[in-house]
């Protein structure tokens, strides 16, 4: 009763892609919301849905509202950030990846503390090439979804005298051997299981017969890869 024609339409519009294009206080959250109070009240169970936004503060609003919307009936959605349901799915397959269950995510100041160690082992000028241009350079691979082995030819220069490629498995191998990954592997990670392991996506495609998304537009390639690949299940 408190949606307008607009929002009610999207909100009912249950089978089959939706996109909603609407400004900043428009009431996309509520469409959100609603429309998986919508999916849960067609009989739908809450584990089948999948809901992904991209702060920890978005995720606990839309959770209350969901709670709140459906009494309570909602626990066992896989609601959550990015990172936060990428978690979830690489602890129980880390073993595919080289992992051990209990791998550590190292924070921004422990990557560059780690990076940091490779260039002073290098003996790279640090003042010239420092650990955060480096961050920034394997994050953005890491953005696009690329393994050290994935780097296109075109992609790789010197940084500080060396290649920046080597430098980039360095890091991954010193992060592997200590049990851990960055913020940027939890995605990566994934789409390797997804891509190399296809009795695993098609486990998760099977799993969510609803995938949402808070805030589309601000998806990298990897996050759209890896949405990409869920959703072609449904």
């Amino acid at each position: 009763a408190t949606l307008n024609p607009e929002q009610s339409s999207a909100v009912e519009h249950i089978e089959g892609p939706l996109l909603v294009l609407a400004g900043a206080g428009t009431g996309k959250t509520k469409v959100l919301t609603s429309r998986i109070a919508n999916i849960l009240l067609k009989g739908v169970y809450p584990s089948q849905i999948l809901a992904v936004t991209f702060t920890n503060k978005a995720a606990r609003e839309m959770a209350n509202r969901v709670a709140k919307a459906t009494n309570g009936r909602s626990d066992g959605i896989w609601l959550g950030t990015f990172h936060a349901i990428a978690v979830r799915i690489l602890r129980s397959h880390a073993a595919s990846v080289g992992l051990k269950p209990g791998f550590i995510i190292i924070d921004t100041s422990d990557q560059l503390r780690l990076l940091k160690q490779i260039i002073l082992e290098k003996n790279i000028d640090e003042k010239k090439w420092s650990a955060k241009k480096l961050a920034g350079i394997i994050g953005s691979w890491k953005d696009k979804g690329l393994m050290p082995e994935k780097v296109s030819n075109g992609d790789i220069y010197d940084f500080g005298g060396h290649n920046v490629l080597e430098l980039y498995k360095i890091y991954q191998n010193r992060l592997q051997s200590l049990n851990a990954v960055d913020f940027g592997d939890l995605l990566l990670y994934n789409l390797v299981l997804f891509q190399n392991y296809s009795d695993i996506l098609k486990s998760y495609q099977q799993k969510f017969k609803y995938i949402l998304v808070d805030e589309y537009q601000d998806t990298n390639l990897c996050q759209y890869l890896w949405l990409r690949l869920l959703a072609q299940g449904n």
